[in-house]
């Protein structure tokens, strides 16, 4: 039987990239595949899913417990291929989470690894309310042969994506991104980015983010790129395969340098503070590794980047500068700053990637902010929610028309909705060099004009207190810069006298105990900003904690823990 994929645009770049040249890696094995080898399995997985789903499976959610490595790809992918919808699963999740998803999507298979088919079957063994088909994958070895496959039928059909939301506020939604989404997902970071053959992406996220997923498996399989897995996430391992290509061992095959990374801010910080417990000769190799000459380009994202970050690694790297953006799970990445150095302004995540549309909405008014129009009638920068549209953004909320149509807005000039973000930013012209600017792939520099500056989320980091609107981000990008304070977030805590009051929690570095002894408190962390904010963004109230609860992708749910460490405050401002 003649082996057949759809003719969706993401096997058509795999078809065309050299089949023998490697799609992905195991650090720790160092076992290799080719894209040859990839199309081949990926035809298997999706004549197995048609077999054991029953012929048509156009538009079926199929789940998946499967660890980061080539066994992922190749089942994301023949998900893909049987016109079916993937529904890639955290293995972290306990298994009641994991029920709710599966009730929810209303998945018809459940697909796992070896290593994950425990936990499928407790999955299974809950109430579902609609039982799928478990299915067990064998594991791919490597070294098959390439095969000849051809391309065929209908261009799109119901192939996508689903990724949940991480239910901060509300019960997990589930996020609809069909192919063309993806597919316009990945294109605009290629045009922006520069993804090429030549690039290995270090990969150390989790697979069921849009982060993991988008930008760094679909963008590099269809920009021909090597994907490295290393994961979980430890910081001795990754400063060791960083260092590996320059270290003095002629006697071992030196593996190719790591060219491109994407990650979390919590993990620069992690492999800031392990890089002196390295030995001097992988120190010296580690920094050559992370240099601009090595790796090009080195990205933050999911998280606002503390400035001291940012500033520590420039230093460590020898310039290097990380690039950061704008996304989330509806909209893939929606912002970014550009290639060149001087466009990686502090604080900002730069300007619309390649294809999609931006707009501001005053928070106050209501009315779209025009360009220069930033400012308010005092000289105030005014606030507006992001806005966007474009082929880049999702479909739907699965079985959730409500939630779908509360969160869009229809285009006053006919051209479709808008899809409101719930985030809020300001718009600054930024004075950066001429010859600033990246081509998008059409001739044009797409990094240019106003640069974008988050401000928060409407809902959580925007804080109203005493007629004064006061962005958590801001704060914590100063109290980060304070040597006192390793880790720190900004809330909004209720106030009788004022609505809310700017709250701080924070972890302080090695003189915590003293912290907590009152050594260095509330007054003291005043005093350090008099001269860094305005009086009403300095906090009224602070507190010293050991730990600060974070999700897979570094963010805090800042309504909760206002709740458990604001629960009984009280302060002189309330009198």
């Amino acid at each position: 039987m003649a082996s057949t994929l759809p003719r969706l645009p993401i096997f058509e770049a795999l078809a065309g990239h050299d089949p023998n040249s490697t799609v992905v890696v195991h650090s720790a094995s160092g076992r290799k595949f080719t894209y040859g080898e990839l199309l081949g399995d990926v035809v298997q997985g999706k004549e197995r899913l048609l077999k054991e789903g029953g012929g048509k499976m156009d538009g079926e959610r199929i789940a998946f417990l499967v660890e980061n490595s080539y066994d992922y790809v190749v089942t994301l992918l023949s998900i893909l291929g049987a016109h079916s919808i993937a529904l890639p699963l955290s293995p972290a999740f306990p298994a009641h989470e994991l029920q709710y998803i599966m009730d929810h999507s209303q998945a018809s298979l459940l697909l796992s690894s070896k290593k994950f088919e425990r936990k499928a079957l407790e999955v299974m063994k809950e109430n579902l309310q609609k039982t799928p088909k478990h299915i067990r994958l064998a594991k791919k070895m490597g070294g098959a042969a390439s095969e000849r496959v051809t391309l065929e039928g209908p261009t799109d059909g119901g192939a996508g994506m689903m990724l949940y939301t991480s239910g901060t506020t509300n019960r997990p939604k589930g996020v609809l991104l069909p192919q063309s989404v993806m597919t316009a997902q990945a294109q605009s970071l290629i045009k922006a980015w520069k993804y090429s053959p030549l690039d290995r992406l270090l990969h150390v996220l989790p697979l069921h983010h849009i982060h993991g997923t988008i930008n760094a498996i679909f963008a590099p399989l269809f920009a021909g790129s090597t994907i490295e897995f290393l994961f979980p996430f430890n910081a001795q391992h990754v400063w060791h395969r960083f260092a590996a290509p320059f270290l003095q061992k002629p006697s071992t095959p030196a593996p190719s340098p790591i060219t491109l990374f994407t990650v979390v801010p919590t993990v620069y910080n992690r492999l800031l503070t392990t890089f002196s417990d390295l030995t001097p000769e992988y120190q010296t190799a580690a920094k050559t590794a992370i240099s601009p000459r090595n790796l090009r380009l080195n990205i933050s994202g999911s998280a606002a980047l503390p400035t001291p970050t940012k500033k520590a690694w420039n230093t460590l790297s020898s310039g290097n500068v990380l690039l950061e953006r704008y996304g989330m799970t509806e909209v893939g990445m929606a912002l970014s700053c550009g290639l060149p150095f001087s466009s990686r302004v502090d604080g900002s995540v730069g300007w619309p990637l390649p294809g999609v549309e931006v707009r501001l909405v005053d928070t106050d008014t209501g009315d779209v902010i025009k360009e220069g129009a930033e400012l308010d009638s005092e000289g105030r920068e005014r606030d507006g929610e992001i806005q966007l549209r474009g082929p880049t953004i999702f479909k739907e909320y699965w079985k959730n028309p409500v939630a779908t149509k509360k969160e869009h807005v229809e285009g006053e000039d006919g051209k479709g909705r808008w899809f409101k973000t719930g985030d809020v930013a300001v718009r600054r012209i930024v004075p950066l060099p001429e010859q600033n600017g990246t081509i998008n792939g059409h001739g044009e520099k797409w990094d240019r004009g106003p640069m974008y500056f988050i401000r928060g989320r409407l809902s959580a980091d925007i804080i109203k207190s005493g007629g004064e609107k006061v962005s958590a981000l801001e704060v914590e990008r100063e109290l980060l810069s304070l040597p006192q304070i390793a880790e720190a977030a900004v809330v909004a805590v209720p106030s009788g006298k004022w609505g809310q009051k700017v709250g701080a929690v924070v972890i302080l570095k090695d003189n915590g105990e003293e912290g907590r002894k009152g050594k260095w408190g509330a007054m003291d962390l005043r005093r350090s900003l008099k001269d860094r904010l305005a009086n009403y963004k300095i906090p009224q109230v602070m507190k010293v904690v050991d730990h600060i609860p974070r999700n897979a992708m570094g963010k805090i749910n800042k309504k909760q823990l206002v709740k458990e460490v604001f629960q009984d405050e009280t302060s002189g401002d309330e009198m």
